[in-house]
């Protein structure tokens, strides 16, 4: 990351936290990765937040809003939080270890 406050500040408001699940991990064989984002975040933001982090070169940037389930907790009923997710395209032979730090 650069030494400009201001621009890392942007970047963790931006991109919560990478989304590992079975079909994230699938997509990461083709060089696409899935970050969970703010709900106020744009492909743009997405873009320059993930080539500031992790000095990649993003192709793409898709955005999905998931909405919370109805669950129910305790006989009675709630909601899941709903989600913000970006699928973000590297440029071939380009990668992120989404797994570093993880115990």
């Amino acid at each position: 990351m650069s030494g400009d406050p201001a621009l890392n500040q942007r970047v963790l408001t931006v991109l919560s936290a990478p989304h590992v699940s079975e079909k994230s991990t699938r997509l990461s064989e083709h060089n696409q990765y899935v970050f969970t984002v703010a709900p106020g975040a744009t492909k743009a933001d997405v873009k320059s937040a993930v080539e500031g982090l992790f000095a990649v070169s993003v192709v793409s940037v898709n955005m999905a809003n998931i909405k919370g389930k109805l669950k129910m907790f305790r006989f009675r009923p709630g909601r899941k939080a709903s989600v913000r997710k970006a699928y973000v395209r590297l440029a071939d032979g380009q990668s992120i270890d989404v797994t570093a730090g993880r115990a």
